[in-house]
């Protein structure tokens, strides 16, 4: 159940997320992803630190293994999260929501691949029911999704990197942040040096929304990764259904992006494959609680 709640928390941010990128929108879409990694590094840190949990970087950065795994994962959250920024700067939410609805069958077929976790017949059919929606709207468009396709593969694997990193959630989203921060806190830096850049240059108001990018970043990838270490990756896969219908929603309601009837059918199978799993998951967990019942 924590587990559950966790998925839930982090995805419901997911699918909110357009709300922030569009408050600071006037600023650029490199320079807000930039933002996003550097705040978030100093919020993680700070939590790590308050928690006590510092001592546990230590045996981190002495592990070559450990290391490897977070620069790895750092990169895949740096994709993922630059292209979906860029989605939403340019007013293609539409796409981003289309890439988190590819995720989930990403990472069960990564969970198959990798990890070895078949999948029962309910399962299964609530799998091919969600494939079937992706592959309706994904034709149904007439041109490859190439940002829908990377915003899937990059957080798939970002899952499937966490899930099999023996690291503590926290201290190893706080290296993974940090790893990529003298990047790109260099490059703010070169940035401003120019002349350029919206941080400190445009109001106090923009100011305050890059610094908060921090939370956006460190509290959904926190309950994201607590969610991995509980879940099968199958199941934190479905949960990524949350996200993208809210990021159609804000497409629609908000935003005026069009969204075609194929969306609306992709939309209908999509949800029913996850109401199925749901049902088959709390059947099977009754199941096994029952006396006499050998899971």
């Amino acid at each position: 159940m924590v587990g559950c709640f966790y998925a839930a928390a982090a995805y419901g941010s997911y699918g909110l997320m357009p709300v922030y990128v569009k408050a600071v929108g006037h600023v650029s879409a490199p320079e807000i992803l930039a933002h996003r990694i550097v705040w978030g590094a100093l919020f993680l840190a700070a939590l790590l630190v308050v928690s006590g949990g510092l001592h546990q970087i230590g045996a981190i950065v002495r592990s070559w293994r450990h290391l490897l795994t977070l620069l790895a994962s750092s990169m895949l959250n740096a994709v993922n999260m630059g292209a979906f920024i860029w989605a939403v700067s340019i007013d293609r939410v539409t796409d981003a929501g289309l890439g988190y609805f590819m995720a989930p069958l990403v990472s069960v077929l990564l969970g198959m691949l990798f990890l070895k976790e078949g999948l029962r017949r309910w399962q299964g059919f609530a799998v091919l029911l969600a494939a079937a929606g992706v592959a309706y709207l994904t034709y149904s468009l007439g041109v490859a999704p190439w940002i829908s396709l990377v915003i899937a593969f990059s957080w798939g694997f970002y899952g499937l990197v966490h899930k099999v990193s023996p690291v503590e959630p926290l201290s190893g989203l706080t290296v993974e942040m940090a790893a990529l921060t003298p990047f790109f806190l260099g490059w703010l830096v070169w940035v401003y040096v120019q002349g350029g850049g919206g941080f400190a240059r445009i109001d106090i108001e923009t100011d305050v929304l890059l610094a908060l990018s921090g939370l956006t970043i460190g509290l959904p990838l926190l309950w994201f990764v607590s969610a991995a270490k509980r879940l099968r990756l199958a199941t934190v896969g479905l949960f990524q259904y949350i996200a993208p219908s809210l990021n159609l929603v804000l497409a629609v309601a908000v935003y005026d992006e069009t969204v075609t009837q194929a969306h609306g059918v992709a939309f209908a199978l999509i949800w029913t494959a996850l109401v199925v799993y749901t049902l088959d998951t709390r059947r099977r967990r009754l199941s096994s609680q029952s006396p006499g019942v050998v899971p």
